[in-house]
């Protein structure tokens, strides 16, 4: 399955969020989209289908493949503490994920971009791996020559967002992932524990 590329906005009005950020075509239209999205009435979801709804909405949320989130999953279950916190973890930890909450890329799906055309440096090597994951104490920033870039400069401008785990100098436009996040300082709304129960049937 390719990376899927096409109207956003639909996709988040089948969650019922504006999970890829800010959305103002989503705000007028919070409902699910078809012909009959706003007054069709819905029959109860089974618990696969909401099991199923939960890690779609983890895998678009975070751009990431159903084989990478899989093989995300074996490593949450092998690591030490709650399995559906060490997944999140594990995908805020990725490098395209840090270079949008440091606010270098106004999303994912830009900050990936910005990470394969080779703008962005990691411990002052550049990384043109999105998936790549950082270590605690990891330094994330822009390579020199693309410092000027004007996608760059406008997200930065742009960018209002702080997190406790996460460090960033627009002087030397370079940021420190300082910890691996608690649940609780990760914003996304996802039930983690319903993506657990379904890889484990």
């Amino acid at each position: 399955m390719a990376r899927y590329t096409g109207p956003k906005t639909k996709i988040a009005r089948k969650f019922g969020q504006a999970i890829f950020g800010d959305d103002k075509a989503f705000e007028k239209r919070n409902y699910p989209p078809g012909q009959h999205g706003a007054n069709k009435r819905r029959g109860k979801k089974s618990e696969y289908a909401i099991q199923l709804m939960e890690k779609q909405k983890a895998k678009y949320t975070y751009g990431v493949l159903e084989k990478q989130f899989r093989n995300m999953f074996k490593r949450a279950t092998a690591a030490q503490g709650i399995t559906g916190e060490v997944l999140l973890q594990l995908c805020e930890s990725r490098l395209d994920n840090v270079v949008f909450r440091m606010g270098i890329a106004p999303t994912r799906s830009g900050a990936r971009q910005l990470v394969s055309h080779r703008h962005i440096t990691v411990n002052g090597q550049k990384v043109n791996v999105p998936s790549y994951q950082l270590k605690a104490g990891d330094v994330v920033g822009v390579r020199e020559k693309s410092k000027s870039l004007e996608a760059i400069q406008n997200s930065l401008a742009n960018s209002s967002n702080v997190y406790e785990w996460i460090t960033w100098n627009n002087d030397t436009m370079e940021g420190t992932y300082v910890s691996v996040p608690a649940r609780i300082q990760i914003p996304e709304q996802i039930n983690e524990q319903f993506i657990v129960e379904l890889y484990s049937k």
